[in-house]
C-alpha cells in the first residue's frame, strides 16, 4: 500500500490545515515516495509580465478541491502512488545561473530516488533548469511541450538565458532528443516567419492551434504517440496553451486558443508514455478571475498524477480501463 496520500476531507474539512498540494503530507525525505510535487518560485526570467512567483502557493490553494479518484481514467491515484509536496526550491530571485543550480541540485536527490517531479513554476525558463537536471539522470529526453510560443529565440536584449530562449538553450546543450520532441498550440503574432522557420530548423515537430483545432484531438494525438515513440519523456505545460478567456492569469496571454476541456482530453490521451518529469509554468494569479486558472493548473497536475498511476497499474497487470 503505498506510503502518502492526501488527508481524507471525509476527516478533515478541505479549508483546514497548511496549503500543500491536495492537502499532501509535506515531506523531503524521498524513501518510499514515487512522485514529488515541488515548487520553483522563479519568475525574473520573463520579458512581460512578472509575478509567476506566486504561482505554486496560488495552485496549491486551489487544489484544495481535488479528489483522490480520476472518474475517466477508473482509477484512485494514492492507491497506486505515494505522493508528497516536497516544498519550494529556495531560488536566487533576479540570478537565473544561481537559480539554475539551486534547481539542479533540488531535483537530483528526487530524481536519484526513482521519483517523478512534478514541478509548479514559475516562469518557463526554469524549465531549462529542470531538463539540466533530468538529462543527467536519463540523458537527452523526448519533449512534449504545451505552448503558445516555440520559447526558441536565440536571445532577449542581448540575454541568453529567459521563458523565451530556454528549448533553443536546451537543445543546443543536448538534453532534449529533438527527434522525439512536439509542440503543441503555437499561436499569435510574431516578429517574423523565421521564428516559426528557425524553431522547426532546431528539429522540433511544430502542431500550431489552427492545425490542432482543424484536425481534431484524435488525430494530433496519434502523432504526438508515434513522434515520441518509446523512450522517456518530459511533459512541460504552460497554461497560455490555453486561451485566456479559461486561464486569465498568465504572463503572455494569446487569444484563440484551446479550451480547458480541450487541454484535458489531449493530457488523458498520453497514457502508457515513461514521462520522467513534467512541470506546469506561468501561472500569474494576480491576472486571475475567480482561481481558475489556478483550479486548471491544479486539475493538469492532477491529470498528470493519474498518468503516473496508470503506468503502475498497468506494468503490474491490474485490471482497468484499457487504453484509449
Amino acid at each position: 500500500m503505498p506510503k502518502y496520500r492526501p488527508v481524507d476531507a471525509m476527516k478533515a474539512p478541505r479549508f483546514t490545515g497548511i496549503g500543500s498540494f491536495m492537502r499532501l503530507p509535506q515531506v523531503s525525505d524521498m524513501a518510499g515516495v514515487d512522485a514529488a510535487i515541488l515548487g520553483i518560485p522563479f519568475d525574473t526570467g520573463v520579458s512581460y509580465r512578472i509575478g509567476g512567483r506566486f504561482g505554486p502557493a496560488a495552485i496549491r490553494e486551489a487544489s484544495r478541491l481535488l479528489r483522490p479518484y480520476h472518474v475517466e481514467h477508473e482509477i484512485e491515484i494514492f492507491d497506486h502512488l505515494s505522493v508528497v509536496d516536497a516544498g519550494d526550491l529556495s531560488i536566487v530571485p533576479g540570478n537565473i545561473q544561481a537559480s539554475y543550480q539551486v534547481m539542479v541540485d533540488g531535483l537530483r536527490p528526487i530524481l536519484e530516488s526513482g521519483v517523478v517531479p512534478l514541478v509548479i513554476g514559475g516562469d518557463h525558463a526554469i524549465t531549462l533548469g529542470e531538463l539540466r537536471a533530468v538529462a543527467g539522470r536519463h540523458g537527452p529526453v523526448g519533449l512534449i511541450d504545451f505552448d503558445s510560443h516555440t520559447d526558441t529565440w536565440d536571445s532577449y536584449w542581448g540575454e541568453r538565458y529567459t521563458h523565451g530562449t530556454w528549448c533553443r538553450r536546451a537543445i543546443e546543450e543536448g538534453l532534449i532528443d529533438t527527434r522525439r520532441a512536439v509542440q503543441l498550440g503555437i499561436r499569435g503574432s510574431l516578429y517574423g516567419s523565421e521564428d516559426r522557420g528557425g524553431a522547426r530548423a532546431l528539429g522540433l515537430h511544430l502542431v500550431p492551434t489552427e492545425e490542432l483545432l482543424q484536425r481534431g484531438i484524435e488525430s494530433v494525438l496519434a502523432e504526438v504517440r508515434q513522434r515520441i515513440g518509446a523512450g522517456p519523456v518530459f511533459l512541460t505545460f504552460d497554461i497560455d496553451f490555453v486561451d485566456p478567456g479559461f486561464a486569465p492569469g498568465t504572463g503572455t496571454p494569446e487569444v484563440g486558443g484551446p479550451s480547458s476541456r480541450d487541454a484535458l482530453r489531449l493530457v488523458r490521451g498520453l497514457r502508457g508514455i515513461e514521462f520522467v518529469g513534467f512541470d506546469l509554468v506561468e501561472v500569474q494569479p494576480q491576472y486571475d478571475s475567480g482561481e481558475v486558472t489556478s483550479l486548471l493548473a491544479g486539475t493538469l497536475l492532477h491529470e498528470f498524477l493519474a498518468l503516473i498511476a496508470l503506468c503502475r497499474r498497468d506494468r503490474q497487470g491490474m485490471p482497468g480501463r484499457a487504453p484509449a
